[in-house]
């Protein structure tokens, strides 16, 4: 169609050079040297980074709601292998205890993706029902999971 145009004199129309670039190459122009030199500056970005800006709460909590998702998920695959692992719970234990780790840091440790991911989880139930989805909800319900996790993952490695 193109070379059939183009035999004729007619010039393509613009819808269709949007369509089949490469048929109607012969009208493109070539980028200018000056914005080929300017992209290759290296004291500009290429485009915005994660470096550049500040972290919002809800990215940061997002990013860490799938994280903590992955590390239960990898604990209950340990939580399955230790089974098949000789000896009992005690002699695993005494095991970590000769390494010279005490309880509460473990305990804290693994409480603390246990019950973000537990208050997160209830907060994305609140937003599937169409609560707090206004910016100061978000942020107030973020500091509100915070708050519950750290709250719940002491009371929990105190036990």
């Amino acid at each position: 169609m193109a070379l059939v145009l183009r035999q004729l004199g007619i010039r393509c129309p613009p819808a269709y050079r949007l369509l089949t670039p490469t048929i109607c190459s012969h009208y493109a122009v070539p980028l200018c040297t000056a914005a080929k030199q300017e992209s290759k500056s290296p004291t500009r970005p290429l485009s915005p980074h994660v470096t550049i800006f500040r972290w919002p709460l809800p990215m940061v909590m997002s990013i860490a709601h799938r994280a903590t998702g992955v590390f239960l998920a990898a604990g209950m695959v340990g939580l399955g292998l230790s089974s098949v692992l000789p000896g009992d719970y005690a002699s695993q234990l005494s095991a970590l205890q000769t390494l010279g780790v005490s309880g509460f840091p473990i305990k804290f440790l693994l409480t603390v993706p246990l019950s973000y991911h537990t208050w997160n989880g209830i907060r994305h139930l609140a937003w599937d029902f169409g609560r707090g989805f206004k910016i100061t909800e978000v942020f107030r319900s973020g500091y509100i999971v915070l708050a519950f996790t750290l709250l719940s993952s002491l009371g929990l490695s105190l036990i």
